[in-house]
């Protein structure tokens, strides 16, 4: 796993499939997305890397029910006693009471999931003990103040963080950076594309200054430019 400073309150914590971001707060610290089977232990070892205890991640958001961005939060969760949040309609999904609905692939998209899937790593998922369900325009206590903006499309539970304060938005997997050029573009492996294209919109929004994608390289400045960018004409 990769540890990348990308402000001084923000690190990057990228595995072979997805990455998560780390948001500190003074002691405290919040944890966005856990990665896959097998990552709470080095998410562990990363936080002590940088200085803190695992106990000081209060928390662990999670942007939607997916295996890369939500297995991992509990063997996190266990290790450091972190809160894991979820929205409402992923939350059964992500407590491993109900399976989640598979995405609706475009014809191009089934050799990109192909690939991907060959890189996660097996393993039986553990459960977070619990799930606090969250919902759009709640308030989070970090970065000055995280709203959770629901954004349908690529799964029904699908959440963005946007810190107003801080300028900066945590898009899950509603936008992605294309690996080719780190381009940011909508996000792929959709249950419905055009509730996903409707969300981008929203996020662009925003007025955020940063963007931190799910998969590929964060947009550090200009970011609401570049998420305008990729909303379809007829909805600007």
């Amino acid at each position: 796993m990769d540890v990348i400073e990308l402000l001084p309150r923000l690190h990057l914590l990228r595995f072979p499939v997805g990455q998560a971001y780390l948001w500190r707060d003074g002691e405290g610290l919040t944890l966005i997305d856990a990665g896959t089977i097998g990552s709470g232990r080095p998410i562990a070892d990363a936080v002590t890397a940088l200085g803190h205890a695992p106990r000081e991640v209060r928390r662990v958001v999670l942007t939607h029910f997916h295996e890369d961005h939500a297995v991992g939060a509990g063997e996190f969760a266990a290790l450091s006693g972190a809160e894991v949040l979820a929205h409402h309609l992923d939350a059964p999904f992500v407590r491993g009471e109900l399976p989640g609905p598979p995405p609706r692939f475009e014809d191009c998209e089934r050799p990109l999931h192909a690939a991907a899937a060959r890189h996660l790593p097996p393993g039986t998922p553990v459960p977070p003990s619990s799930v606090t369900e969250v919902t759009d325009g709640d308030v989070l206590g970090f970065g000055g103040g995280a709203h959770v903006v629901h954004v349908p499309g690529h799964t029904d539970g699908s959440i963005a963080l946007y810190l107003p304060a801080r300028g900066v938005l945590f898009t899950g997997d509603t936008v992605a950076a294309a690996p080719a050029d780190g381009t940011p573009v909508p996000g792929v492996f959709n249950l419905d594309r055009d509730r996903l294209l409707a969300s981008v919109g929203r996020l662009a929004d925003l007025g955020a200054e940063v963007a931190c994608f799910g998969h590929g390289a964060p947009v550090l400045s200009g970011a609401t430019a570049a998420l305008r960018a990729l909303v379809p004409e007829s909805s600007r």
